[in-house]
This record gives structure tokens, sequence and C-alpha cells, in this order.
């Protein structure tokens, strides 16, 4: 199964990468593997996560405050956000494909 970000969630990925790396040289790079451990545990397991919506789940990082919320769509994850958990819960919901 491929994967793919929408636009927003990739800048997501890449402004934590930087805010991480500010705080500590090197803490991005942590983020990142962090992030994509994450989606290759979605990858594995797809359904595993609970659901957010009919046809979107959340995945939690395991060591940083942060969710990858996802959809699959014909065969293809679709990663909707990268989502600093403290923030507005549902911001990303108008970045969701509708089934």
């Amino acid at each position: 199964m491929n994967y793919s970000f929408h636009p927003d969630a990739e800048k997501e990925l890449n402004e934590a990468i930087a805010y991480y790396n500010e705080c500590q040289n090197g803490l991005g790079l942590e983020f990142a593997k962090e992030v994509y451990s994450t989606i290759q545990n979605i990858l594995s397991f797809p359904n595993a996560w609970a659901p957010l919506s009919t046809n979107t789940r959340r995945c939690l990082t395991n060591r940083f405050p942060y969710g990858v919320i996802y959809q699959v769509t014909d065969n293809e994850l679709f990663i909707i956000a990268v989502m600093q958990l403290n923030r507005e819960p549902e911001y990303w919901k108008k970045r969701e494909k509708k089934a």
C-alpha cells in the first residue's frame, strides 16, 4: 500500500520538524523518524485504530504529542494531518475525502 500526504499535512510535518530542531539539534530528525514509524504501523494495520469519523482514523506517535490522522482510500493511505494533540481537535475535518 502506498501513502500520500494532504499538502497541509506535509506542511505540518515540516513545520514540526523545524520546531523540534530549534528546540534541540537533531530532535527534528527523531520526530520525523517517529512519524514515519507511526506511518509504517498504520500501513501494516490500517484498521487497528479507533475511527474519528466514518472513514477517518488516528494513530498516536509514541514519543511526541502528535497523532497521524488518515484515511484508507482505493488501497492508498491518505494522511490528512500530522496533528499536535493540544491543537483544536477538529481543524482537519475540512481535509477529509468524502466516501
